[in-house]
This record gives structure tokens, sequence and C-alpha cells, in this order.
């Protein structure tokens, strides 16, 4: 069964977490002592509807507070598909976490409070989702209910997205639905409230999606997780190079180079478990054997010999810093793209970006939550695509050497 897997993003009180619960209840995925807490809760609580909300929010002080403060993957499935919805922060504090959750996503919900209509964290909630060229953006037009399903409201928001889209050049299939996530209306089942519109519900759009691998079909890009030696006499000779294949596909028979050695091959066999197969497609993971005895580590690349990535030791690239303590000039950190590991020092801070489209402006540092360009110098050289060419060698991490923490996600243009 396909999987779709798809991010949420709104501000605080767009009500996020509500309508992943609705979605959840009306496709009756909630389990019943779920179901039972949440009837029990929202009693206690005075409210006279369901709170969905508690569907989702797991952490006590989500629940106290009525905000989502961690990105929390919810799974469902219909009898068609296989979801898994990333319920992510709004508040601006928490971009980090949207960021974390969308990077993995094929499909963004974005949600606009029909009464407040698009505001800055909407603009920096569809910043993010075309940085990371999210295919599939819904603009779920929530609380419609609260507008007197007011189509006028609705116009209102579609305009102005359809205007920041078009000024941010974006590509993406961007798709308008008016719901209200504590009613129901247009999430599960179509609403008798807005007969002005025709188009399919929340759920209806997702099942008609084609749930393709997150990655685009480009380049094939194999980076190699793990040398495989069985220490068997069936397996003496036995060498293979574990990884999950991205881009493109992998065919016997492909003339190959290793990365960063250069060296060449040919793909002599490809596994998937105890199986062998003559083409690996994209997003599979596989073990392939080389005809020749080459030195491969974790971390290597194996491409086509065709199909080569560039190669640099100076670096440029979009930041979203995620760490308190900010980014400055000379700082020296570990640039991780898949299981390579960089050591790379921070040579000038040319812009941060405003995430509102309105252009970028100088700057010195990166605070946290800020999204800049910086150029850095390497160690040693990186084998790089553009983020758009192949998002797994078109992006990194950057890792406190100090702190070992994960501060911030950069994304080559």
């Amino acid at each position: 069964m396909e999987v779709l897997k798809i991010a949420t993003a709104g501000s605080v009180d767009d009500g996020k977490s509500t309508l992943i619960g609705r979605i959840l209840y009306d496709t009756r995925s909630l389990t019943d002592d779920k179901l039972e807490a949440i009837e029990r809760t929202s009693k206690q609580k005075g409210f006279d509807y369901l709170d969905f909300s508690l569907a989702t929010d797991g952490l006590v002080a989500e629940r106290e507070q009525g905000i989502t403060i961690d990105v929390a993957h919810i799974y469902f499935s219909t009898a068609k598909k296989s979801y898994i919805i990333a319920d992510t922060p709004g508040h601006v504090e928490y971009t980090r976490n949207m960021v974390t959750g969308a990077s993995t996503s094929q499909a963004a919900i974005i949600l606009v409070d029909a009464r407040n209509g698009v505001i800055e964290q909407t603009y920096r909630h569809f910043f993010i989702n075309n940085l990371l060229k999210v295919k599939d953006i819904i603009v779920a037009v929530n609380k419609m209910d609260l507008v007197d399903f007011a189509q006028d409201k609705f116009e209102v928001i579609k305009a102005e997205i359809t205007a920041l889209a078009k000024r941010a050049g974006s590509t993406q299939n961007i798709t308008f639905i008016p719901v209200s996530a504590l009613q129901g209306d247009n999430v599960v089942d179509r609403s008798k409230n807005t007969p002005w519109y025709t188009g399919t519900t929340l759920l209806e759009h997702f099942e008609a999606l084609e749930a393709q691998d997150i990655y685009e079909e480009s380049v094939a890009r194999l980076p190699v997780q793990t040398v495989i030696r069985p220490k068997k006499d069936e397996f003496h000779d036995f060498r293979g190079y574990a990884g999950k294949l991205y881009g493109g596909s992998l065919v016997v028979g492909d003339e190959v180079t290793v990365l960063p050695s250069k060296t060449a091959s040919k793909v002599k066999d490809i596994y998937f478990f105890d199986k062998t197969y003559s083409v690996a497609e994209r997003g599979t993971s596989i073990n392939v054997t080389l005809e020749n005895d080459i030195n491969i580590s974790r971390g290597d690349i194996i491409v086509k010999s065709s199909e080569l990535p560039r190669e640099t030791k100076a670096l440029n690239a979009k930041i979203c810093w995620m760490d308190a303590t900010n980014l400055v000039v000379g700082k020296k950190y570990f640039l991780q793209q898949g299981a390579n590991v960089i050591a790379a020092k921070v040579s000038a801070i040319d812009s941060v970006i405003a995430t509102d489209f309105s252009g970028e402006s100088p700057a010195t540092e990166l605070k946290i939550n800020e999204i800049g360009n910086v150029s850095f110098k390497l160690a040693k050289t990186l084998f790089y695509d553009t983020y758009a060419e192949n998002k797994t060698t078109g992006s990194f991490i950057l890792i406190d050497p100090q702190t070992n923490n994960t501060s911030g996600a950069g994304f080559i243009q």
C-alpha cells in the first residue's frame, strides 16, 4: 500500500491538531480508549464539543497550553493509502521543528484562520515549504464556521496566497479548501454549508495524490551506509555496499564511479534482502556488489559515471539556523551530508532572508530560527548537487563539535 507523508503548518490556534484529530475521528482511526479519553477530558473542561487536539498533543505542556511544541508523527490508513502526518509547531520560536517535519514530506497543509486571513506566519510557512520544495501544498482555510462559511472570506485568502506564490516563483501544486476542523466540514465528508465550493475534501485530495517517493526523480545517488562482509564460508569473498538509493535507478552493468576516490567500476549484482534484481528503483534500500575489488567505506557515494556531481571546498548554501548560540563568522562545525562528515568553517554570512519574500538584508550573524545565505570553507572536497536536483546530496546538517547539537540545516542552491 502506498504511503503518503504530510506535514502541517499553521499559526498558534489555527487548528492544526484539531484538524488531524478530526481526520482520525472521521476515518475511524481513533482507538476506543483514546476516544473515551477525549470524550472524558472534553467533558471535564466543560466543552460542548469533542476536543480533537487531544488526539495529537502528546506532551503535558502541549495539553496544558493548547499549543503544539514538538513534532508529532501520526499514522492512519484508509482502504486506498497509508498516511504519516507530521504535526509541526506553528509558533515562530519552533520554526526549526517545522523545517524538520516538512523536510521528509510529499505534501503540506498550510492552515489559515478564516477570521484572520493571511498573516506573517503564513508567509513563513509558505516560504519554508517553498524552500524545501514540498510538491503539493493544500491551503486549508479553517474555522469557516466562525465566518458563516462566507465565500468572499475564502476568496480573499486564495487571492493573497496565489499572488504570494507568483511572487515566489513557485511551481508547486497549490489547492485551496474551505474547512471547519471542529465541525468536520470538507475534511473527510463534504459540507452542505459550502454549496459554492465544488472541489474535493481534504481526504479526497490526499487519496487522489500519487504517493511518489519524496525524492525527485533525478540522477542516481547511493550513499554507502555500511559495507557487508559476511563471516561465512558460503560468502567468503562477498563484499557488498548497502544503502538507500536516491534520485534515480541503478541497473546491473551500469558503469559507476565511487566518490571521493573517483575509482570506476560496474554494478555486478543488486540485492534486496536475499533476492537479486537487475534494476533498483529510487527509494529502495539495496545492497550492491561491484565488478572490481575497490576500497569503499561508510560515507562514500556510488554514482553513475555519466552523472557525476559537482565538487567543491568552498560552499554557499541557505541555512536554517536551529541553535540558541548564534551562527557567526569563524565558527567551526561538522558538515554532515548523509553519512559523510566534513569539518567546515564559516567564512561569511552573506545575508539574512526575509520569509515574507520581501528580500534579503546584510547580516553579521544568524539567530535561532533565522534563514540566511552562508559561505563555508571545507577541510576536504564535498561532492554535491543542488537541492533542486537531488534532496539528499543537496542538503546537509551542521553539528556543533563542542555540544554535539544539530545547529542548522543547509540547502544548496
